[in-house]
């Protein structure tokens, strides 16, 4: 079976690849911390499409590419042309002669669709409003990081607090997909739409993992293994005041240590950050023992190591052809010094 291209959904891809990717990371990581910086990406130049800002993910996708050996350009909202003077099709075309990789954090799913589509070149889908899937390695690494004693991936319980962002969406995704239960503790309005449950079904069959969501807190809570919340109105949300969020989420579904000592006793919290304290979660939490929030943080690195290393293919040398080429361009320095 071909490898894919892209990295735009983790559904499109198997559970032993996605545990390949997660492996991946972890090695490197491990091969950094010891002193060893692999230089997977030498001489390779990332793009990075930014239509919205972020602090994890350019600062985790620059370091991942120094860190081996390459290079990122930072493309900012408003420095390019995408969809605007220029076609997506056009700048997906120029890009692949330029870049050797592209990461597109978007306002909608449809745009890194395309510059998948048109790109001949690899390109990871950083956030779109569907849908985070270079969030879910990372997070699937912590979780790995942080496992209760005695226990698997597939054994744990993941529930999510609070609204259905694309994080959340998400991390269904990926539960999904690992085998492990996980619930969505919302209110009804605000849980995951029937298209993405459909897909999290078809991936719970397969895996052997299970989906619920309730608005009953000791329920949804019960036995959990890791707690996650996001914040309840963000990038996407154009119309949703803190006066709207606050009256459909607070108190019920504010994480404080009330709330997370309904989950087992060995329980983890997990926020994909920034974090709106006081509104989604308490201080108490985001700085708890517990809390693994900023581990979760620090993973991203580890995971966009692995995912450029997975997708970026190392380059086949023709050594002949590469000796007549720089005897030639040898001839013409010549005359220069």
């Amino acid at each position: 079976m071909p490898r894919i291209k892209d990295y735009i959904d983790s559904t499109h891809f198997t559970k032993e690849e996605i545990m390949h990717i997660i492996n991946l990371s972890t090695s490197i990581r491990k091969c950094i911390k010891n002193g060893y910086y692999p230089k997977l990406m030498e001489n390779k130049s990332l793009g990075m499409i930014f239509q919205q800002s972020s602090t994890r993910t350019r600062v985790s996708f620059e370091t991942a590419m120094a860190q081996m050996g390459g290079h990122a350009q930072y493309l900012a909202p408003g420095q390019i042309q995408l969809g605007g003077h220029e076609t997506i099709e056009d700048t997906a075309k120029t890009l692949s002669r330029l870049v050797d990789v592209l990461m597109a954090r978007v306002h909608r799913h449809q745009t890194v669709q395309d510059l998948a589509r048109f790109m001949t070149v690899p390109v990871i889908n950083a956030m779109s409003d569907y849908n985070h899937p270079t969030q879910e390695i990372g997070d699937a690494i912590t979780m790995l990081d942080h496992l209760p004693e005695g226990k698997k991936l597939e054994d744990c319980k993941l529930c999510f607090v609070g609204d259905a962002t694309q994080v959340c969406v998400s991390q269904a995704f990926i539960a999904s997909k690992l085998g492990m239960k996980f619930t969505q503790f919302g209110p009804e309005g605000y849980r995951i739409p029937g298209d993405r449950l459909k897909i999290i079904g078809e991936q719970n069959a397969v895996s052997g993992g299970s989906f619920s969501a309730t608005d009953d807190a000791d329920e949804a809570l019960a036995g959990a293994d890791f707690v996650y919340t996001d914040v309840w109105y963000g990038l996407y949300d154009d119309e949703r005041t803190h006066e709207d969020c606050m009256r459909i989420f607070y108190p019920k579904y504010h994480v404080d240590d009330k709330l997370m000592k309904k989950a087992a006793p060995h329980a983890k919290f997990m926020h994909c950050l920034p974090a709106s304290r006081g509104m989604e979660v308490a201080d108490e939490v985001l700085d708890a023992t517990y809390s693994i929030a900023f581990d979760e943080a620090g993973n991203r690195l580890t995971a966009m190591r692995g995912l450029l290393a997975y997708f970026v293919a190392p380059p086949v040398v023709n050594e002949a052809a590469a000796a007549d080429a720089k005897t030639e361009l040898d001839k013409l320095l010549a005359p220069l010094f």
